[in-house]
């Protein structure tokens, strides 16, 4: 697992996304796919405590494997963009936790859907080695036209000419979420493994029981 200093002022972790933000590959380099993991965060004590979430998945039926939960005090502010460095130190925490080592992430939030193409699953994915996407629940950046409304259909999200993601309706009639590469996956194949990790809810099994176990009360 890379690493780096989290003791960063603004500047430097932007400076930090446009460095790494080279190290990510936008192409399928994973083998295959047993156990999915999802990725969330959560906070407690009015932000003080980062509380990270890591649910592992079994990819052929979606049952629970392993999850864990890993807390840290809070020490990078809330700024929009450059979130992976208030979260991503405890999800790290968490990650090594795991008993099982899962062959994919997804995390809520973005890839590389983000304004220096390095949001917190592009983040993860470069400093742990893993496959890695972005599902997130609203657009940071980009525009896009309307998704089809049947489950699976998609459009693409774009930025300055480049596509950047995909615009995914999970559910019929219901608000679309926004899948980008993280690390060594392609779009289209982020889309598939999404879909396969998606049941009758807006929201992947992965994110929605990591964001259930995220935003838990305390154990």
């Amino acid at each position: 697992m890379k690493t780096h200093s989290w003791n960063l002022s603004p500047k430097e972790a932007v400076a930090l996304q446009r460095r790494l933000a080279d190290q990510v590959v936008a192409e399928d380099r994973l083998g295959q796919v047993h156990f999915v993991a999802g990725v969330d965060v959560g906070f407690e004590e009015q932000g003080k405590i980062t509380r990270a979430a890591v649910v592992v998945l079994r990819l052929a039926d979606l049952s629970l494997v392993e999850q864990v939960v890993a807390r840290r005090p809070t020490h990078f502010p809330y700024i929009p963009g450059l979130l992976s460095f208030r979260e991503c130190p405890t999800v790290l925490a968490a990650l090594e936790k795991l008993t099982v080592t899962p062959n994919l992430l997804l995390c809520d939030g973005q890839g590389i859907a983000h304004p220096r193409r390095f949001g917190i699953a592009c983040h993860l994915g470069v400093l742990t080695g893993l496959p890695s996407i972005g599902v997130a629940k609203t657009r940071l950046v980009g525009k896009h036209g309307p998704a089809p409304d049947k489950r699976g259909g998609w459009t693409p999200l774009t930025d300055k000419g480049e596509t950047i993601g995909a615009v995914l309706r999970t559910r019929i009639k219901v608000n679309p979420v926004f899948v980008s590469t993280g690390h060594r996956i392609s779009l289209l194949t982020a889309i598939q493994y999404v879909m396969a990790c998606t049941t009758r809810y807006r929201l992947p099994e992965t994110t929605r029981l990591a964001d259930k176990l995220a935003s838990g009360s305390k154990k």
